[in-house]
This record gives C-alpha cells, structure tokens and sequence, in this order.
C-alpha cells in the first residue's frame, strides 16, 4: 500500500475526516453522546489545535524549508525548535486536536471514531513516510530527536 504514501494533501485528508463526521452523525443519530459544555470544550480544541498547526507552519517558514507534505524530499532543514520540542509533528497533532474538537460539537460517538481513523491513516501513510526521509537525510541527527521528542502530542 506504499502507493497511498504521500498522496494526500493532509488539510483534504482533515476536511474529508470533517465531512465523515458531520455525515456519520446525522446517519447514526442513536449514537450521540449527550456531552455537557460541548461547544465551550469544541472551541476550546479547535483553537488548541488550529494554534499547534500555525505554530509548526510558523517554525518551518523561520527555517526556510518545506511545508509541502506530498514532497517530503524537499526538506532542507531538521526544525527541532519552538513546538517542535513538544512534538514532531504539531501539524498532525493539530489537525487531530481539530477533529476531537469537531467530534464534540457533534456530539456522536462516529465522529470520535474518525478522528482515530484520521490518526492512524495519517500515522502510516504521512508521518512514517516523512520520517523515512528525515532519518535518510539527517541521519543520527533525526534519530537523536525521534528519541527525545513524542510523534504526537
């Protein structure tokens, strides 16, 4: 399945998992949860996750290097500061973090189940992806931050 690698434009991969939510909680309504404080704890994810996302874009452009997900190989600099200290992959965690925020305002059990479907496609088709070409490109660099630094949040 090495052909699913790389291939999705993850910002489609978050509308796509959105969309499921939104579609799996109107079809399966006897799955809604009934969570209290849903739209202050949605909020409250959605702008965590949407500021982890910024942050890391952020960190990428101060090291002039890619932000393009599909073109891994274009990296040109291992960016190992600000949130990248947290996390080495504060975009994804990001986007995760939207999607729990999301799957609160639905209030549907199928929404929580697409965020974990969102992170373990994301996990294996992007992340293990990407850093197969950081551990090429840096070498005992990459792997001394894969020891000290979380793959999510």
């Amino acid at each position: 399945m090495r052909w699913l690698e790389n291939r999705i434009p993850p910002p489609l991969l978050l509308g796509l998992a959105v969309g499921l939510q939104w579609a799996g909680a109107r079809a399966i309504e006897s799955l809604t949860l009934g969570l209290p404080w849903r739209l202050a704890v949605s909020g409250l994810l959605g702008a965590i996750g949407i500021a982890a996302m910024a942050w890391g874009v952020l960190e990428f452009r101060r090291a002039r290097t890619t932000v393009d997900p599909l073109h891994p190989e274009k990296v040109s600099a291992l960016v190992k500061t600000g949130i990248y200290r947290l996390t080495r992959n504060p975009m994804y965690s990001g986007m995760a973090l939207v999607l729990f925020g999301s799957a609160a305002l639905f209030d549907n059990l199928v929404a929580f189940v697409v965020v974990l479907a969102f992170g373990l496609f994301i996990d294996r088709f992007q992340i293990v992806p990407e850093e197969r070409v950081l551990r090429a490109r840096f070498g005992n660099e990459f792997e001394d931050y894969r020891r000290r630094v979380r793959r999510w949040i």
